[in-house]
């Protein structure tokens, strides 16, 4: 037998004679009574017993220990009360469970975290009709679903993952983006973050004796430990996972709070402004017109700010600091520069200089719609949950279907038949096992259940990957189920561990494009099927509108969350950001869904893409500075001498492009068409003379 599943009949075994046994017992007692140890000599009993309790403490399963006055070890005695291994009793209501089902339907097969998000919910869930097998909803679709995206990554991620749980340093080999090299790096990883459809590890850097963030799909080969030691490192009691998570591209690294950005902000889009970047500075009234704002915010990075002002075109401009202001003056004059005349560009390199030379690759590895599962439980998880569903059979006195257990549980047959095969040893000692189950041949599973399985009988305290799994799954979808509160369901889960797995090593960033309480009307009209109104933004046409529409279905993507609706103004489908509704109101007219319709059509296209369904090409050359970045996020259509690369963008409207151009701040241009580069050219002269008429006042 493996050493592995000697160790997991072991710690069962352990766990259920102290349940049993309801009083404290000394370690003789374990080592006569366990299944396991009884055959080895004291100095093995007692590494054996230390590693097997140590593993359970990291499971979150805590045996209590007294000791007696004298000190003495062989006198210690050893308990584990009830409240340390069964999951308090959650009380949910049938539409919080409608929302786990909805959740979990969203998220299998593309979730790195699907498997153990599996297992907790058959856990939270006892004693109620599964989630795991109520009937489909159609109410919310997921363009971005917390994938790893590809083998290796997942291998990283899973890697990783371990070494946060086992608090183990790991090394791995990173290319960097800003000097575009690759080097080695030693880190203490202590969070796992997902924001922008991408992991990133954040953990304490050797090399720069400081906590760094390190996107996961720029590690470069094999992640590996640094020691063969249990444990090397503590998390640092003040490290708060939030602060990694609610930060904006500019304010990475070490902004300065007494020197901020100050950004004027035009009264048309301050509203929207206020609603969706506030939280990272301070909103002042300013300007000349009643509306104008003033946006205050530290920064550590004077680009990223300077691309954000100027994707918001003639409605923002910077006032200060002087330096900043000077910067943003010398990229817009950049623009103007590079698209006046014919443009001039470096020959062609040649093949050996192509987008891999550097080691940062052609194409991402972005969000694959079907990767490998990149987080498997532990299989002490899995067991513990097998047990529960074959107990319950047995108790009531019917078969279970193998076919069923195996797709509840996403295992094989084959592993099904060996966790059926560990669990019939698990024991209370003195020859009463747990219970005896057999897989027959005609494919169902037969259980005679022990009277005094009640260890097993009821559902476990939730182990940390599963705790992780499940929040997460709730803060990546966020409020966006009509059927049902997961915010609601967040809190009672969070009650019932006593802490907020946030803190244990993953982290859901909040997306971008989202409006909590546009979410909840836009919510309401699904839900009803009422006719929905909203005053709109159209970003690319800078204009207002107002609409009535046919709520379908709430879809994320890499932008935001949107609303899919059929428009009978247009008479068709049309899909709506949620960041750009100003105000929004559910009608009493209902409506009946046309079975034409199909809201999630497009989640495999541009909603995961980013590419829009085009009517037109331009090609666009991105400086040396910033080919790094256009390779890792477009397909590079040829590489030039200078290190610069051309990458060919679909576009829909005019003003979209140029709004793209000018957010990479000079470090793009528009080739062709020539009307395009027009366009981004008259753009930023906008830009500057505006710019200048603030200066000169």
């Amino acid at each position: 037998m493996a050493k592995d599943t000697e160790k997991l009949i072991r710690q069962l075994s352990l766990i259920s004679y102290l349940m049993a046994e309801r009083r404290p017992v000394t370690a003789q007692e374990i080592r006569r009574d366990v299944e396991g140890y009884s055959a080895m000599n004291e100095d093995a009993f007692a590494r054996r017993f230390y590693a097997d309790r140590s593993e359970l403490e990291a499971l979150r399963i805590f045996l209590s220990v007294e000791k007696p006055v004298d000190g003495l070890v062989e006198q210690e005695t050893y308990s584990l009360a009830p409240e340390n291994f069964h999951l308090p009793a959650i009380e949910f209501s049938d539409q919080e469970l409608a929302a786990l089902h909805t959740a979990l339907q969203l998220l299998d097969g593309e979730f790195a975290y699907a498997e153990p998000l599996r297992l907790a919910l058959q856990q939270i869930s006892w004693g109620r009709p599964s989630p795991l097998s109520s009937p489909e909803q159609h109410t919310v679709a997921l363009g971005i679903t917390g994938s790893a995206g590809g083998h290796e990554l997942s291998q990283r991620l899973a890697k990783v993952e371990t070494a946060i749980f086992r608090r183990k340093t790991i090394v791995f080999d990173y290319y960097t983006m800003e000097r575009g090299e690759v080097g080695s790096r030693r880190v203490d990883p202590y969070q796992l973050l997902f924001q922008g459809g991408q992991f990133y590890l954040v953990g304490h850097s050797h090399e720069r004796k400081a906590i760094r963030v390190f996107r996961l799909s720029r590690i470069r080969g094999k992640v590996g430990y640094a020691t063969k030691a249990e444990h090397d490192f503590q998390r640092p009691a003040g490290f708060d996972p939030r602060a990694y998570a609610n930060r904006i591209d500019w304010q990475f690294g070490d902004p300065d709070p007494a020197r901020p950005g100050e950004v004027w902000i035009g009264r048309r889009i301050a509203w929207q402004i206020e609603r969706h970047f506030g939280r990272y500075g301070e909103m002042r009234p300013g300007g000349e017109e009643d509306g104008d704002r003033l946006f205050l915010t530290p920064y550590a990075n004077a680009r990223q700010l300077i691309a954000w002002v100027l994707g918001l075109g003639e409605h923002a401009r910077v006032v200060g600091p002087p330096e900043l202001a000077d910067e943003l003056r010398e990229r817009v004059d950049l623009l103007v520069e590079r698209h006046a005349g014919e443009p001039l560009l470096a020959p062609e390199a040649t093949p050996a200089a192509g987008p891999d030379a550097d080691g940062a690759g052609a194409v991402a590895e972005g969000n694959g719609h079907h990767p490998d599962g990149a987080i498997r439980p532990e299989r002490f998880a899995r067991l513990v949950t097998l047990a529960t569903i074959l107990i319950e059979a047995g108790r009531a006195g019917r078969t279970v279907e193998a076919r069923e257990i195996g797709q509840r549980l996403k295992v094989s047959e084959q592993e099904l038949r060996e966790d059926i095969s560990v669990l019939n040893l698990v024991n209370f000692g003195a020859g009463t096992y747990v219970l005896y189950a057999e897989l027959t041949p005609d494919g169902t599973i037969e259980v005679e259940p022990e009277p005094y399985g009640d260890s097993f009988a009821r559902p476990a305290r939730l182990l940390p990957v599963e705790a992780k799994a499940l929040v997460a799954a709730i803060d990546l979808i966020g409020e966006h189920i009509p059927e049902g509160s997961l915010t609601s369901v967040r809190e009672k889960v969070v009650g019932a561990l006593g802490e907020d797995p946030v803190h244990e090593g993953l982290q859901i960033a909040a997306p971008g494009g989202d409006d909590a309480e546009i979410a909840a009307v836009v919510s309401s009209a699904i839900a009803q099927r009422r006719l929905l109104s909203f005053e709109y933004y159209k970003e690319n046409e800078d204009e207002f509108s107002t609409r009535t529409v046919e709520p379908y279905a709430l879809i994320n993507g890499r932008e935001g969350w949107y609303v899919a609706t059929f428009d009978p103004s247009r008479e068709d489908v049309r899909h709506f950001r949620l960041d750009r509704f100003k105000s929004a109101t559910v009608n009493d007219e209902s409506f009946e869904p046309r079975p034409d319709v199909d809201p999630a059509a497009d989640v495999d296209g541009w909603l995961r893409t980013g590419e829009v369904p085009a009517s037109r090409r331009a090609r666009v050359w991105i400086s040396p500075e910033r080919a790094r970045w256009a390779r890792e996020e477009r397909t590079v259509t040829a590489e030039l001498a200078d290190g610069a690369v051309i990458v060919e963008r679909g576009f829909a409207s005019m003003r979209y492009l140029v709004r793209d151009v000018l957010k990479e701040a000079g470090d793009a241009v528009v080739l062709e068409p020539d009307d395009a580069r027009a366009a981004v050219r008259e753009a930023a002269e906008a830009i500057r003379s505006a710019a200048a008429a603030v200066t000169a006042s």
